[in-house]
């Protein structure tokens, strides 16, 4: 079984690929899985709208907090399979 490290790690590698994937296929798609990403959009605008930086920094920003929001989510079902596993 992994440790509880572990875990984290696989779950954060799982959400920085599916943020970064999201951030490839947007053209590609003609935006049309936008809304998968309002996560890191949203903190995007509000950093962007208070601070006013670069467009990269609002991008950056996006793809860090998506990569967080589904790393989170990996992170809860990978323990949830590990504790079905032990009972």
């Amino acid at each position: 079984m992994p440790s509880m490290k572990t875990n984290l790690v696989i779950a954060l590698a799982v959400g920085a690929l599916i943020s970064a994937l999201l951030l490839a296929i947007e053209p590609l798609t003609d935006f049309a899985y936008l809304s998968l990403e309002w996560p890191g959009i949203t903190a995007a605008y509000f950093f962007w709208g208070a601070i006013g930086g670069p467009t990269f920094l609002g991008i950056a920003m996006s793809w860090l907090v998506n990569a967080l929001i589904y790393g989170l989510g990996a992170f809860v079902i990978l323990n949830v399979i590990k504790v079905l596993r032990e009972a």
